[in-house]
């Protein structure tokens, strides 16, 4: 039987295309069963009360076996993405880096709060999870 991972993924609203292609991508995979904890333009939290907001988002992370976080560039430009990242590692959730397809360069952000970085590939993806989850 496949284990259930429940994933939280650290991405930038601005970029937010990236994250629903790695959703589609995780959900696409056979016997390999994923539930998504984090907030999105889908499912936001509804508020402008920023210590609110990380309450909401601390129990999402804590709630998680890992976090995958977005890699791009931009993730560098994030006023949340440290925070989540930061907030997992306290947790002692592990943070796996995904670089998006064709970025070569990836964020300082992510690369040194990450216990691995992958490449946009299913099977690295899913080798990461099933290897640092908790």
């Amino acid at each position: 039987m496949a284990n259930n991972y429940k994933i939280f993924i650290s991405h930038s609203w601005a970029h937010s295309s990236d994250l629903e292609d790695l959703r589609k991508l995780l959900n696409s995979r056979g016997y390999f069963n994923v539930e998504f904890t984090e907030a999105s333009k889908d499912v936001p939290i509804n508020s402008t009360n920023a210590p609110y907001i990380k309450a909401r988002l601390r129990a999402k992370i804590q709630s998680s076996n890992i976090v995958l976080a977005l890699a791009g560039i931009y993730a560098s430009h994030s006023d949340w993405m440290p925070w989540e990242l930061d907030t997992a590692k306290s947790l002692g959730i592990s943070i796996i880096g995904v670089i998006p397809r064709g970025q070569e360069r990836i964020s300082q952000v992510v690369y040194s709060r990450s216990v691995i970085d992958v490449r946009w590939n299913t099977e690295s993806i899913v080798e990461a999870i099933r290897t640092h989850a908790k």
